[in-house]
């Protein structure tokens, strides 16, 4: 057994502060290689430009006077580079991490102190240990992540959940583990989740009829009408409609700012990506060809004649519908429905969430954040990719390989 290995073993914890740059790392382990000691942890930090290093290694062989011979030289060695140097003696590693760990995403635009404070503090009324904070973004939101450890995930995620809602910021809890860089499938919606619009009401406009649907839509999407129902009586005001107004339609689709980003990245990790939608194959076929999709599954609008009937054909995609198909999509990704991600906004897309690994509420609905595992409300889809763990820096990489 190694002395780093012997619980009650002395040990020196190294910490090295001030302006960083290039060798210092090296620097100091070359000053320590000196007493030949063995190195128990290692943890480094730069922040605007400033350095705080820190070195658990084992006292040296010799006692005081060896100690002491370290403690001087590395002083020596730190104001000859005009850094700071504190070494602080101890016995055996680090505490042990709590049972129960999880990463806590926290999303701010702006991320204020207050709100920082209120989610460290709640964390730590739930019973939770902070072990690492670390920044995943700086924009278009703030995004940092906390690692947690000392309460189990679901209620931590409760606790958080009721203060991200009272000070207005997102927070995103999920379990730790290797599950977070395995293989996964997000599925996602696609009318204001995907896409910033309604595309029946796209359609209606054209057919002049903008208005009702609109009408009729919003209810349904706040959960106050059944979605069959309202689908059907708004697709009944397009009948008659010219079927040559799809091309149309598909050219006044907006991507929601970042969702280009999103797929691109994840495809690039190896993800699956597929949509699924209470709109129409009309645009969401498209939309896979566009983006490069994996899957896609909608309502059909019927078109005999080169007009739009009023009715669609077959398996009405309506919130039971897109549950099935996230499923469904699991199982042909090869993926387990605990490694599935859904996004959505509209009541239809709850129990999509609910049964997903992780449900996030896009811009939605109170009903809806509610009941969503975690929510985003900053107009950004990419900002999903800090929920799972991957940050800036590493989508920015991504696209300077892929170019």
């Amino acid at each position: 057994m190694s002395a780093s290995q012997t619980p009650a073993a002395r040990t020196l914890l190294v910490k090295i502060f001030g302006k960083d740059r290039p060798g210092i790392t090296a620097g100091l382990f070359d000053t320590l290689a000196a007493y030949s000691v063995e190195v128990v942890d290692i943890e480094q930090v730069v922040a605007r430009g400033r350095l705080m290093l820190c070195a658990l290694v084992t006292a040296p062989a010799g006692g005081a006077t060896a100690e002491g011979e370290l403690r001087a030289t590395v002083h020596s060695w730190a104001d000859s580079l005009q850094l700071q140097a504190e070494i602080i003696s101890g016995t055996g590693d680090n505490r042990p991490r709590g049972s129960g760990r999880s990463h806590v995403t926290v999303l701010g635009h702006p991320l204020t102190a207050e709100s920082t404070a209120a989610i460290a503090a709640r964390i730590t009324g739930a019973g939770g240990n902070i072990d690492r904070i670390f920044r995943l973004a700086k924009y278009p939101v703030t995004a940092v992540e906390f690692d947690i450890s000392g309460v189990e995930t679901e209620p931590l995620r409760t606790a958080l959940a009721t203060e991200a809602a009272e000070i207005g910021v997102d927070v995103a809890v999920v379990s730790a583990g290797l599950h977070r860089r395995a293989q996964r499938l997000v599925v996602m919606d696609v009318d204001s989740t995907l896409i910033q619009d309604e595309v029946i009401e796209l359609f209606a406009a054209h057919a002049g009829c903008e208005k009702e649907v609109a009408e009729v839509t919003a209810a349904a999407m706040r959960g106050e009408l059944d979605f069959e129902q309202s689908l059907h009586a708004r697709v009944a005001l397009l009948a008659g409609l010219d079927a040559s107004v799809v091309e149309k339609v598909r050219t006044e689709v907006t991507l929601t700012p970042g969702a280009r980003t999103l797929i691109r990245t994840l495809k690039r990790l190896g993800y699956q990506v597929g949509v699924v939608s209470g709109g129409f194959t009309q645009v969401t076929d498209d939309l896979k060809d566009r983006l490069g999709l994996d899957f896609a599954s909608a309502n059909t609008l019927e078109i005999v004649d080169g007009k739009f009937t009023g009715r669609v054909v077959g398996e009405v995609v309506d919130r039971a519908g897109k549950a099935r198909l996230l499923r469904r999509f699991a199982a042909e990704a090869g993926v387990p429905l605990a490694q599935t991600v859904a996004i959505g906004d509209g009541a239809n897309d709850l129990d999509m969430l609910n049964a997903a690994g992780l449900g996030v509420a896009f811009n939605a609905k109170p009903v809806v954040r509610e009941a969503a595992h975690t929510a985003v409300n900053v107009p950004f889809l990419d900002t999903v990719l800090y929920l799972l763990g991957i940050t800036r820096e590493e989508v920015e990489a991504a696209d300077v390989d892929g170019d």
